[in-house]
């Protein structure tokens, strides 16, 4: 492989290598796989949250449902970039997509957070909810960090956005688990508000990332 300058605009990665057809192809297969099992994870973690979080009136649980339907939503944008024969035309609407999505989940977030501390409905236990997020815990990182390897080496942005999107489910599964726990063992109601507030600032930086198109590739 030959190297190129490097048009990373945040000035975090180094040349971009130029890779070899048949390499290309095997990246991206695997970025396709990737994708299809990220979807297919988020499906079903969606349904499990969603159900979960009704039954236990649990704000957290809903919002990691539907945050789940976000990063459906974003996985998608990169399926549909690597279905065609040219992925880099199709390149800057993938990571626009997946700027709104990192948006909307921010938004989400935060709306949730306030109406919480304003004086929302403290939810039950969920033994469901602190199973479901211990899993995402180990799922999660997995993908991420095999999706970003491969977007890297391919030189996408959309990828290696993506991948972002599932590490910040990886966080939220964190901020969920211990949120459940606190609450369940020490009635800590707050623990989950105040650092889901936190992970709201992280999706609005990852997003203003992906819509200038700035991820390190």
């Amino acid at each position: 492989m030959t190297a190129e300058p490097d048009g990373c605009a945040d000035g975090c990665c180094g040349p971009v290598a130029v890779v070899a057809p048949e390499r290309r192809a095997v990246l991206v297969r695997r970025v396709r796989l990737l994708v299809a099992a990220t979807i297919t994870y988020n499906v079903v973690e969606a349904v499990v949250a969603l159900a979960a979080g009704t039954a236990a009136s649990s704000g957290a649980l809903i919002g990691f449902g539907l945050d789940s339907v976000i990063e459906v939503a974003s996985a998608v944008a990169v399926a549909w970039q690597f279905s065609g024969a040219d992925p880099e035309a199709r390149e800057r609407r993938a990571l626009k997509v997946i700027a709104t999505s990192f948006f909307a989940l921010a938004v989400y977030v935060t709306f949730e957070a306030v109406t919480t501390f304003s004086g929302g409905e403290a939810p039950e236990t969920s033994r469901t909810g602190i199973v479901l997020a211990a899993v995402s815990l180990v799922v999660m990182p997995a993908l991420s960090a095999a999706q970003r390897r491969a977007g890297r080496e391919l030189g996408s942005a959309s990828a290696v956005a993506d991948s972002r999107q599932t590490l910040l489910c990886t966080y939220l599964s964190g901020v969920l688990l211990a949120g459940l726990l606190l609450n369940a063992l020490l009635g800590w109601w707050w623990a989950d508000p105040v650092v889901a507030l936190a992970i709201a600032a992280v999706a609005v930086k990852e997003g203003r990332t992906a819509w200038r198109g700035e991820h390190c590739c």
